[in-house]
């Protein structure tokens, strides 16, 4: 092979890989910025803090205490929720820069609709990175760090995602306050409780009162005082309904439905649990009225939506609508507990 021949060979490989190249970074940064693009903390059991604000001056803080999570120090945290921004916060990877045409826009964007994340870890901010809108194709997230030393941002937003998931990430870093409360009304166990008080409004006379001696011994009490003779198995069975009873949603201050739920007066169930160090919890619980659906899809008229009732908790300063199904279990009157044979047909 003659000498030219080879050069000229030699001269067009070499334009063929600068070529290539030049296409795979067309309109991109050349390099991932490392210092910049670090979103992930990997070391989630560290994390004691976060705080979370949007655009609308909405926050949120959520702080690890020895018993959880606690959201503004006031109310615990749902669980489910935290594990998900902590997994978040350590899966969240970059999927690709920002390409150079496109930054600005994005930059733009993100000043006036994003969140700001504050992560800590013994009381110092160990990261802080903005949070903002999705991708064309909604499996992409836009992200922008800050760096903490200079307290700035860095001037590259990075395309950001959590591999083998297809979806984007704002949703998670919402500052929705409602969203992020515990959902729990009641969770005890017998070594935790000292009595169960049921009052049926609108059936008195089967009212009733548990109490308890010990973890293992309980009285039942009807609503004259009377000491019943009750099926153990069935007792046990009941004390073990109280634990994790969840709302569905928890009802804002400001929200119509608690103003009329305050109207109804009595409600038509309370249930009043005390605790072994006198605390008490008590549960009212109102009728819900029935929605059309209610009605078509059965073919009944009904005087109460069937599937669904308020409930007033925490002192009566907090609402929630919560499902039969969940509560209904409770709702029991003191027949339930008498012996088989004791129950007249």
């Amino acid at each position: 092979m003659k000498k030219s021949t080879i050069i000229t060979l030699l001269v067009l490989l070499a334009l063929t890989i600068a070529s290539i190249f030049i296409y795979k970074n067309k309109n991109k940064t050349s390099t991932l910025n490392k210092e910049a693009s670090e979103f992930s903390v990997k070391d989630t059991a560290s994390i004691d803090k976060i705080f979370l604000a949007d655009k609308e001056g909405k926050t949120i803080t959520l702080t690890r205490k020895e018993d959880g999570w606690y959201l503004d120090d006031d109310h615990k945290a749902r669980f489910d929720g935290v594990r998900l921004i902590l997994e978040t916060i350590n899966a969240v990877s970059i999927k690709s820069p920002v390409s150079k045409i496109a930054r600005e826009n994005v930059i733009k964007l993100m000043a006036g609709r994003s969140t700001k994340v504050e992560i800590f870890s013994k009381g110092e901010k160990i990261k802080q990175y903005y949070v903002g809108h999705t991708t064309q194709d909604h499996v992409g997230t836009y992200m922008i760090l800050t760096n903490l030393e200079t307290d700035k941002n860095y001037e590259e937003p990075y395309i950001t995602y959590i591999r083998g998931f297809e979806g984007f990430l704002s949703s998670r870093y919402h500052t929705d306050f409602l969203d992020w409360r515990d959902r729990s009304i009641m969770d005890f166990t017998p070594p935790q409780l000292k009595q169960i008080k049921v009052n049926l409004n609108e059936m008195k006379d089967s009212s009733f009162v548990i109490d308890f001696a010990s973890s293992t011994k309980f009285t039942v009490k009807n609503n004259a005082g009377n000491i019943l003779n009750v099926s153990e198995e069935k007792l046990k069975q009941y004390i073990a309904y109280y634990q994790n009873i969840t709302c569905e949603i928890v009802l804002g201050a400001k929200d119509p439905i608690v103003d009329t739920i305050s109207k109804q007066g009595v409600p038509f169930v309370t249930l009043s649990v005390t605790d072994i160090n006198d605390k008490k919890n008590v549960c009212e619980l109102y009728h819900k009225n029935p929605t059309t659906e209610n009605s078509d899809s059965k073919g009944i008229k009904y005087r109460y939506d069937p599937d669904r009732i308020y409930i007033r908790f925490n002192d009566g300063k907090d609402f929630a609508l919560a499902q039969y199904y969940v509560f209904g279990k409770l709702l029991q009157t003191y027949r339930y507990f008498l012996p088989d044979n004791t129950v007249k047909k």
